[in-house]
């Protein structure tokens, strides 16, 4: 797979051998007589800290590990500029936790990445430094570039089969990116790309939703959606020539697999049925919008949602639904996967491991 590259203008993103040369990836390293290699990927976003650990077999990596933790790491961000103790303390928790799990699993490589909430805030060399100290883990503060190539790598292989105009979205906690692509059986190219300073955290900080009554809370998601689409404005200048049927659409992140969950009414979240789903865009409308008309209370009570993303899964409502207004695809494409897997197979290539393919990546 040849390196994506940044839109004329931009600076190159870089890849794993520059990250190597940086000291990014940490040398949480197989004994000698280890015959397979073991590559782990740590993903510190705004909300989530989430760890995948794979095995590489032949042509194929086999996930082995998984973690996930909500640790709101941008919260209160958005006000003061800074990350909080609490919000530090939560995360370097859940990162020992991480590097137990790097130990435990005799891993080879690792490269652990943070993303817009440490870009954003003017004390994160404090936490960069306090997570080596406690954990040994190498926090990279990634650029907003590297971000979207890293959930292009990790998700592209579930873009909907087509020959029409390609857009991935990563709706993230503290920022989104959208990037469109052209995906073939070995290569996929970034053709354009824009990284806008709103996710569900920081939309819903930015925009302090009432929910007062009906008229409060539509009001409060109209705002949200006109912050959007003013984001995005320029990049939806660009891409206005793509329109009518062909169009295809993925997004990775917590709030697609969110709504496609709720799109399935299922009892309890389950990766198989959510990971590769297509839904109808009028579906995901239609969820967007009952979402952001429901109660806190209601919105909790889904089961799906729960009170950990209750407050927050509106705000990514109206981030899908102006994506989906400047791109007008027929249906939505659903990753469960992203910037973890995107790490990993950056790791496999550097390492030369295996030759990565849209088929050779086994979760």
């Amino acid at each position: 797979m040849r390196q994506m590259a940044a839109p004329t203008g931009r600076p190159p993103r870089p890849g794993p051998t520059a990250a190597r040369r940086s000291g990014s990836v940490s040398a949480f390293r197989a004994r000698p007589a280890q015959r397979t290699r073991n590559y782990g990927a740590i993903d510190l976003g705004t909300n989530n800290c989430r760890l995948l650990i794979a095995r590489a077999e032949g042509a194929e990596l086999i996930v082995i590990d998984a973690f996930s933790r909500i640790v709101r790491l941008g919260e209160g961000l958005h006000g003061s500029g800074r990350i909080s103790e609490a919000a530090m303390d939560r995360t370097v928790a859940a990162l020992a936790i991480c590097a137990d799990k790097l130990r435990r699993r005799h891993v080879t490589l690792s490269r652990a990445v943070a993303t817009e909430a440490c870009r954003r805030a003017a004390n994160s060399a404090e936490l960069a430094e306090r997570v080596r100290q406690e954990t040994g883990i190498a926090l990279d503060i990634i650029s907003a570039a590297e971000e979207a190539r890293l959930a292009v790598l990790g998700c592209h292989n579930l873009m909907e089969p087509g020959d029409g105009p390609a857009l991935i979205f990563d709706i993230g906690g503290g920022s989104t990116e959208l990037m469109h692509v052209d995906i073939s059986e070995q290569n996929v190219d970034i053709r354009d790309w824009i990284s806008v300073p709103w996710g569900v955290v920081s939309l819903t900080e930015h925009a302090a939703p009432s929910e007062d009554s009906l008229d409060a809370r539509r009001a409060s998601y109209a705002h949200m959606r006109e912050v959007t689409r003013a984001a995005f404005a320029e990049f939806a200048g660009r891409v206005a020539r793509f329109s009518g049927d062909g169009l295809r659409l993925l997004g990775t992140s917590g709030t697609v697999t969110t709504l496609a969950s709720v799109f399935l009414d299922l009892p309890r979240y389950d990766r198989r049925a959510v990971d590769g789903l297509i839904v109808p865009a009028p579906a995901m409308r239609d969820i967007s919008r009952r979402l952001a008309e429901a109660s806190l209370i209601d919105r909790a009570g889904i089961a799906c949602i729960g009170r950990e993303r209750a407050d927050l899964v509106v705000a990514g409502c109206a981030i899908l639904e102006t994506i989906i207004d400047l791109w007008p695809a027929a249906r939505v494409g659903v990753a469960d996967r992203g910037i973890r897997e995107g790490i990993l197979r950056s790791l496999a290539m550097a390492g030369r491991d295996i030759p990565i393919t849209r088929r050779n990546f086994r979760i």
